[in-house]
């Protein structure tokens, strides 16, 4: 045995290969799965008690697999294998998606280079120096209104040291600092109501806005949040009254003599200026015009202007204020355009996921077993009445997520599935939107294949099984409240 091979250890896929590895898996199931039809509506929904058989149209197994991405990014192919390029919008073409995506990762990009909301946060953190009690709520609630509005994730890694400084300067250990930023824009992102990666990626796919659902999406967000406070609050007053009852006690010396051994962590942050307050407004402006509009006013009886907006105008709306939060923050037209396009470059990965997951409904179209495998799922939850269908279709997204990490991923491949069952089983499409996010969310809080837990966890020097033990109860009161809220949203 080489030295190499001694070496190898197993690792978990990632997103692409698993991707790719389904696309193969469906191409192959066109040969076996008998293939199917329902009768649409006006609106194009199945319609149950339609379910007819049709001739088949295996898809070439190699070909699906490269070609597939492709395809996934245009649209469908018709009956001749070439792709409709014209009329993607109408079919399943996710180019307007994902370059949605590559946009919204410019507006980031520019953000982030202001300094605005690293400067933000190191104020915050500089005001409660001596009321290190309050930066728990405090700082929880701004990471989840990161995670809820843009799906803050890899952008808290860059505060675990200044975070975890000031909490073992006031008693407190570093697995609670972590807690800090790890749970509250992970909860966050689990009770997502306007993120564009997950709630609006998932909608357009589901065909429904994003405003519908909102209020159930805002009670998980709310009181997800105040659960998460209160229950890393208990532990970290525990921790400071005896440092002994600490879950990473051995190693306090030592993570004192790193973390607190430096000058002022929040120094590489800069100071906290007035123009950095203007960019966070119009930095949050930007979400709320994207809310409103999507929102059909003119559906809900009000007598507001509706815009009719979805994700060519969405992606307008972050490039025009991408550009204008570059031009407040006084970037220089180079910077500007360079850091823009490396905001997108950023996101491209997220972008191409997309396409490999679209890919797999495309294949699938083509060979004429998506409406078989409905008709399958139909038959399967007939008898569980809407409120059985949506708890099922919650757990069924946990071991979903664990399998397909990627939020944008799992929304793209699922979706197209999900969403029309949810009809037989008369319940919305936005709730499996919800069920959805909140299932990934949950278990991007815990899952070893994600960077931001190990990332965090290893910056916090925090071990996973350490993590796991701390975090299972919190974990099973946001199930069950997840639940409850999906439960109450087919009942009301």
């Amino acid at each position: 045995m080489t030295e190499f091979e001694s070496k190898r250890k197993f690792t978990f896929p990632t997103a692409f290969t698993i991707l790719f590895i389904l696309l193969v898996v469906i191409a192959f199931a066109t040969w076996v799965i008998p293939s199917g039809s329902y009768d649409y509506d006006t609106e194009g929904a199945p319609i149950p008690g339609t379910y007819h058989p049709v001739p088949a149209n295996p898809q070439k197994l190699l070909q699906s697999a490269l070609k597939g991405p492709i395809n996934g990014m245009y649209g469908i192919e018709d009956e001749t294998g070439n792709v409709d390029v014209w009329n993607y919008g109408e079919l399943f073409g996710a180019i307007d998606v994902a370059l949605f995506v590559l946009i919204i990762g410019g507006f980031l990009g520019v953000t982030m280079k202001t300094g605005a909301i690293n400067a933000g946060i190191a104020w915050v953190v500089s005001k409660l120096k001596g009321k290190e009690k309050w930066m728990f709520p405090i700082l929880m609630t701004i990471f989840a209104i990161g995670g809820t509005t843009y799906g803050m994730a890899e952008e808290t890694l860059a505060f675990y040291a200044l975070i975890i400084t000031v909490m073992l300067a006031a008693g407190y250990d570093g697995l609670a600092a972590g807690a800090v930023i790890l749970l509250g824009a992970g909860i966050g992102v689990l009770g997502s109501t306007i993120n564009p990666f997950a709630t609006g990626i998932a909608s357009g796919f589901a065909g429904t806005d994003i405003s519908e659902g909102l209020i159930g999406r805002l009670v998980i967000l709310v009181i997800g949040t105040i659960v998460g406070i209160i229950f890393v609050m208990r532990y970290a007053e525990k921790v400071r009254k005896d440092p002994a009852k600490s879950l990473i006690y051995d190693q306090k010396a030592e993570n004192e003599k790193q973390f607190m051994s430096g000058s002022d962590a929040s120094a590489e942050f800069g100071e906290f200026t007035g123009r950095h307050k203007v960019i966070l407004f119009f930095f949050f402006l930007a979400f709320v015009v994207m809310v409103y509009g999507v929102i059909p006013w003119a559906d809900l009886g009000l007598p507001i202007p509706t815009w009719w907006w979805w994700f060519p105008e969405m992606t307008t709306c972050f490039l025009f204020f991408g550009i204008l939060i570059g031009l407040i923050g006084r970037l220089p037209e180079r910077m500007l355009v360079d850091t823009f396009v490396d905001g997108a470059r950023d996101m491209l990965g997220v972008a191409l996921i997309i396409a490999v997951a679209r890919g797999i409904t495309v294949v699938m179209n083509n060979g004429l077993i998506t409406d078989t495998v409905l008709y399958w799922a139909e038959q399967a939850v007939s008898g569980l009445g809407g409120v059985g269908f949506i708890l099922v279709t919650y757990l069924l997204y946990l071991p979903l997520s664990f399998l397909i990490p990627s939020s944008s991923g799992l929304a793209t491949v699922s979706m197209p599935i999900m969403a029309p069952l949810a009809d037989f089983a008369n319940v919305p499409s936005y709730l499996v939107v919800t069920a959805y996010q909140t299932a990934n969310g949950l278990v991007n809080l815990v899952t070893p294949t994600s960077a931001v837990v190990m990332g965090g966890l290893a910056i916090a020097r925090v071990g996973y099984g350490t993590w796991w033990r701390f975090v299972w109860p919190l974990v099973v009161l946001l199930v069950i409240l997840s639940m409850l809220v999906l439960a109450v949203g087919v009942l009301i």
